[in-house]
């Protein structure tokens, strides 16, 4: 028989041990799949107001980033470059157009180490201008301390480098 001494900490215990559980569990619900977005629009989604999406597409300065650019190289070079450089930062593709509505649209997640929140990356080809407008998201929180904007140069940096490969 247990001793009386060893009651309370056993419920302490167990109280503990589920509000862990809960807290992981409620966490992991936060990084619900992306919508479903039409890749033949005319221009990727705009930025919600909150700081925590930046997008070569955007209007207002504090979300604005320059898209990905290329002139000496064909279309479908430039697209297996970004493929390339989104595997190499750590992306997964998640779709990539196929039929003649959808080519030149790409959806990448990205997921944060420790608490494994995704972010969402979309890419639009612009072939006869040379462009590939970005756009990285979070699909959480209020507020992503640059996380975005970081991976989208990082991703600027790795297609580039990419391009130079022969």
């Amino acid at each position: 028989m247990p001793s009386r001494s060893s009651a309370p900490s056993r419920a302490a215990a167990i109280g503990l041990l589920s509000l862990i559980l809960g807290l992981i569990l409620g966490l992991s619900g936060c990084g619900a799949p992306a919508p479903y977005r039409p890749p033949y629009m005319s221009s990727l989604p705009a930025c919600p107001t909150h700081p925590n999406c930046v997008s070569s597409e955007e209007v207002r300065a504090e979300a604005q980033v320059a898209p990905l650019s290329f002139d000496k190289v064909p279309p479908y070079q430039a697209w297996a470059a970004l493929k390339e450089a989104i595997r190499a930062e750590g992306g997964v593709i998640q779709r990539e157009g196929m039929g003649a509505l959808e080519a030149g649209y790409l959806r990448a997640t990205f997921t944060s180490w420790l608490f494994r929140f995704v972010d969402d990356v979309e890419c639009r080809l612009v072939a006869q201008d040379g462009l590939i407008h970005i756009r990285s998201a979070a699909r959480v929180g209020y507020y992503d301390f640059g996380v975005n904007r970081r991976r989208v140069e990082r991703l600027r940096q790795a297609f580039a480098e990419a391009l130079q490969q022969p």
